[in-house]
């Protein structure tokens, strides 16, 4: 029979090194908030309860996790005051109250830890009562350091102001994650005092208990990469680094062409097909998907957008929050407002922005034009400079374009307007009321030629500095 897991992530620090008033746990990394990478993690595993021990503008952290993890088993419990991980820990006893199985404890600023190291770390301590991950660090400086007897035996973890100078050089460090067999975790827990250089409650003191009760932890030994937490921004942009290196590496062997993986930015939760190819200094972001076969190119911003398969993006274009079906050609330079829709085979062209519109299959808009809260036909055709007029000043209003219509270049359409099934509006029309499908809709005035008049001004133009200087020399 499996142990049931539970887990509690430890997410009440304020972060005072990041200068800021925003929770430290709440930085985006890649895309997640720092103590969702250590949520998922739980999630995969399939802990349940979740335990967030959250302290510092709690209700942010709450509502954060909720709306990430709507049908996750989660539990929030409040640290009130700061007085060390095992208090942090032991805040969580209400919360797990009756639970018999293994109790995983993740920080909330450890975004880099991978599901493997916690499966590996689950199988090395699932016959002693408690595991944990270390590190071997040059500079261990600031790091518990993990104590071992002559058998390599561990017998405690020290904290750097309590530790000998002996203890100093040891460069095995702790990683701060732990794998509790629960009942020993909260017996435990009642015994640790601070009688220490900090006046805290250690959590570290937990694998000095379990030596003393004859069961040594075990200590699995794993890069320091990954148990590393983040301190400050300097921090916060080297994890992020590293986020980005694996999802870049993890989409090129899937199949995907990054030219550049080094200015390639891909949040974790994108997902990309096979034969996508990315070109310098693309940035795609949020839950964005990317068919097979497409193009997106130099330059373009990607945000939380559908795109399918066979679609050209062109160089220095922006998507947010917006759909493209297969076969599109977009750009360069256009961008895509959130809730604009593109329909099988649309052309989509240099300098057109859309908002809340949806083009049908086949419909163009090539140059040099403003598509918002429309509905556009099949095979349409919206020529250069052609704008829908969807504001009145109180209210958004929407245009509706058949199928087949020819709209020419420099109209404006005031919403709200439809135009029919094959019509035709000609250039430089404002268009005030529905036009009839298969009609010609026109406003511009009749064109007045008047031969000779360049002449005729000119001479009027050398006369008058002639009149000017007889006045003058009067």
């Amino acid at each position: 029979m499996k142990t049931p897991k539970a887990a509690i992530v430890l997410a009440a620090g304020k972060g005072t090194r990041m200068k800021s008033a925003r929770p430290k746990v709440l930085f985006p990394a890649l895309g997640k908030p720092l103590v969702v990478h250590s949520v998922e993690r739980a999630v995969e595993l399939g802990c349940d309860p979740i335990v967030v021990v959250i302290g510092h503008r709690a209700q942010e952290v709450r509502e954060a996790l909720e709306a990430r993890f709507p049908k996750a088993p989660l539990r929030f419990v409040e640290q009130k005051e700061q007085l060390g991980t095992a208090h942090a820990v032991e805040c969580a006893r209400k919360a797990l109250s009756g639970f018999g199985g293994r109790v995983l404890v993740l920080y909330g600023d450890v975004p880099l830890l991978t599901r493997d190291t916690l499966r590996k770390l689950a199988r090395a301590s699932a016959s002693v009562p408690l595991g944990f991950l270390s590190m071997r660090l040059e500079d261990p400086t600031g790091y518990g350091r993990v104590v071992r007897d002559e058998d390599g035996v561990v017998v405690r973890i020290v904290e750097q102001k309590d530790a000998s100078a002996k203890e100093r050089a040891i460069d095995e460090c702790n990683g701060g994650i732990y794998d509790i067999d629960a009942r020993f975790l909260f017996r435990a827990l009642r015994a640790i005092g601070k009688d220490n250089a900090q006046g805290e409650y250690y959590l570290t003191d937990l694998i000095e208990a379990a030596h003393r009760a004859g069961t040594p932890a075990v200590a699995v030994e794993v890069p320091a990469e990954e148990v590393s937490g983040v301190n400050d921004r300097a921090e916060l942009a080297r994890a992020e680094a590293v986020l980005r290196e694996r999802k870049n590496r993890a989409l090129m062997e899937a199949g995907v062409t990054l030219v550049d993986p080094g200015t390639a930015w891909i949040e974790e939760d994108v997902r990309i097909e096979a034969d996508v190819v990315i070109e310098p200094n693309v940035r795609i972001t949020g839950r964005s998907r990317i068919g097979a076969g497409s193009v997106i190119g130099f330059g373009s911003v990607i945000e939380n957008s559908v795109i399918g398969r066979d679609v050209q993006v062109k160089p220095y274009c922006v998507v947010e929050e917006s759909r493209i079906e297969d076969r599109v050609a977009l750009g360069p330079f256009a961008r895509l407002r959130p809730h604009s829709e593109l329909g099988e085979g649309v052309r989509i062209g240099n300098f057109v922005e859309t908002k809340n519109a949806r083009f049908e299959k086949g419909a163009k808009a090539n140059h040099l034009s403003y598509v918002g809260d429309a509905h556009v036909g099949e095979n349409t055709n919206i020529g250069a400079g052609t704008i829908t007029c969807n504001y009145d000043g109180k209210n958004k209003n929407k245009t509706v374009l058949g199928r087949d219509v020819f709209i020419g270049s420099d109209t404006q359409l005031v919403a709200p307007v439809r135009v029919g099934d094959g019509a035709y509006v000609g250039a430089g029309t404002t268009v005030v009321r529905d036009v009839p499908p298969g009609a010609l809709a026109l406003s511009r005035p009749q064109q007045i030629v008047k031969e000779g008049w360049v002449a005729k001004r000119k001479a009027k133009l050398v006369a008058k500095p002639k009149v000017a200087a007889r006045r003058r020399s009067k």
